[in-house]
């Protein structure tokens, strides 16, 4: 039976960056409900508790998969998951502009635009699926041309995501300023709508930028799942500023 990639380092979960992570995420879900008891349930609220969810979950498969000495069937089902909650966490973040849109959007740009999203979605779910099956490969059978591809992929899968948020802010950004300029009412245009544009522009700027950013870092990764060489340390670190943007929202 073929062995799986030996794990970089034998140390414990809290040890290594993964438990950061998952503790991160764990905390936004935690600061998710709680706001849920403040404001009620509503579909915006749900978005930022699951992709943290999410992350905190694929982040301690990932340990268990590339960084533990279980059973190698355990580690390949580990893996299978953890990039599954990965697509469900990293893909998730824009689903909060999305809900914001199909609100304020009239008829026919909501028509052109849930048909885009969805249609980018789709080509980021086969990319992250294709992922997984080359990761279970790896773990079957290691691989420096498997790990070359798996970073190939990576650039497509973190360039949709990207491509999906910047079509969302063009979208949100327009409408906000149209409202802005067409509003008569003073306060709101003084107040509200001035805190909505610039906040929706920070938060799709960040999201992009991230998103780019691990496009790019996650090509050079030279070992399966750890940060062994610079620019892995880089992705390791935009991937914390992911895990952290649910508070953003």
């Amino acid at each position: 039976m073929a062995k799986s990639p030996s794990p970089p380092s034998t140390s414990p979960y809290f040890e290594l960056s993964w438990a950061i992570l998952s503790t991160i995420g764990l905390a936004n879900v935690i600061h998710g409900f709680m706001i849920i008891g403040i404001i009620g349930w509503s579909r915006i609220v749900f978005v930022p508790i699951t992709v943290s969810a999410a992350g905190t979950l694929a982040n301690g498969l990932c340990y268990y998969a590339f960084y533990s000495n279980h059973a190698l069937e355990g580690k390949l089902a580990a893996s299978a998951f953890g990039d599954f909650f990965w697509l469900i966490e990293e893909a998730g973040l824009s689903l909060y502009s999305y809900l914001i849109l199909i609100k304020i959007l009239d008829s026919r740009s909501r028509v052109v635009f849930r048909a885009s999203y969805w249609a980018i979605i789709v080509v980021i779910s086969s990319l992250k699926f294709a992922i997984l099956y080359y990761r279970i490969r790896l773990l079957l059978a290691p691989s420096d041309d498997l790990i070359t591809l798996i970073g190939r992929l990576h650039i497509g899968y973190f360039g949709g995501i990207a491509a999906a948020e910047c079509i969302s802010a063009a979208l949100l950004l327009r409408h906000f300023g149209s409202a802005y300029r067409t509003s008569t009412i003073m306060a709101l245009r003084g107040g509200l709508f001035k805190y909505l544009m610039r906040s929706t522009e920070l938060r799709v700027v960040m999201l992009c930028l991230i998103g780019i950013s691990r496009a790019i870092t996650y090509s050079f990764q030279a070992t399966a799942q750890s940060a062994t060489t610079l620019t892995g340390q880089f992705d390791r670190f935009a991937a914390t500023l992911e895990m952290l943007f649910p508070v953003v929202m």
